[in-house]
């Protein structure tokens, strides 16, 4: 009996961690399919859980930092879903492959086409953006998440290093350390690599052709030496057999 119920409060006990436990994961985040290197360009994916079991998320909205505007933001099509990129005037002109620009895009709204994200599942929005900023470690995406019951979650709390988890955490993107390539380098090495393999390509047929030039005129030599070889022996056979029919001749 006594072990019965301690099983019980235990499996209780559990329930409860799970339940206060849930908030903590099952909010939208962003990560980086790859390196989300500074100075690069990244695609990321915000992922977003249903959190609620008697509504659908029907809409969500991307803030991008102001601070670290990026040139390019392109979102990856996602079936079922709209998406609409807004952009706004830049403070400080953003300059970007020689060019300057004014504006940038400071936020991606997407809206459910149909039913929307079911309670018990998530959503990914892809979105290709660049290039990464060279002076910060991280950028923070304020999100907004809405239900079909009208519900609203902000996702808007900054975290901040060795304090807790806020309640409703804005999604954070690391960066990694800058690559030596960032954009141009490796295009660069890219087509120093195809050059030299080029040459070498180049210079593999050249001496194939050399080799077999060399092959043909080895065949012709041997050819014509051959053919010396039975006509001088044809020669020979000829004079000893002349020679005999004289001696022949003059013995009768």
């Amino acid at each position: 009996m006594k072990a019965s119920r301690i099983t019980a409060a235990g499996a209780v006990s559990g329930i409860a961690v799970l339940a206060l436990s849930a908030p903590a994961f099952a909010h939208v985040s962003v990560q980086p399919e790859g390196a989300a290197a500074k100075g690069g360009y990244a695609t990321v994916g915000f992922k977003v859980p249903n959190e609620r079991d008697n509504a659908s998320t029907t809409k969500l909205e991307i803030n991008f930092p102001t601070d670290h505007p990026l040139a390019s933001v392109m979102p990856q099509p996602v079936p079922g879903w709209k998406a609409e990129v807004t952009k706004s005037k830049l403070d400080k002109p953003l300059e970007s492959h020689g060019k300057q620009l004014t504006e940038a895009v400071t936020k991606v709204t997407w809206t459910a086409d149909g039913e929307g994200i079911q309670p018990g599942f998530f959503q990914k929005f892809p979105v290709s953006l660049g290039a990464l900023p060279e002076d910060t470690d991280q950028l923070v995406f304020k999100a907004i998440q809405t239900y079909s019951n009208k519900e609203v979650v902000r996702w808007i709390e900054v975290p901040q290093e060795g304090q807790e988890e806020p309640e409703t955490p804005a999604p954070v993107l690391e960066l990694s350390a800058a690559e030596d390539d960032a954009h141009g380098a490796s295009g660069a090495k890219a087509g120093d690599d195809t050059e030299a393999a080029a040459q070498n390509a180049a210079a593999d047929s050249t001496a194939a052709s050399d080799s077999g030039s060399g092959d043909g005129s080895d065949t012709t030599a041997r050819v014509l030496g051959i053919v010396g070889i039975v006509v001088g022996a044809a020669g020979v056979a000829y004079g000893v057999l002349a020679g005999r029919r004289r001696d022949t001749g003059a013995a009768a």
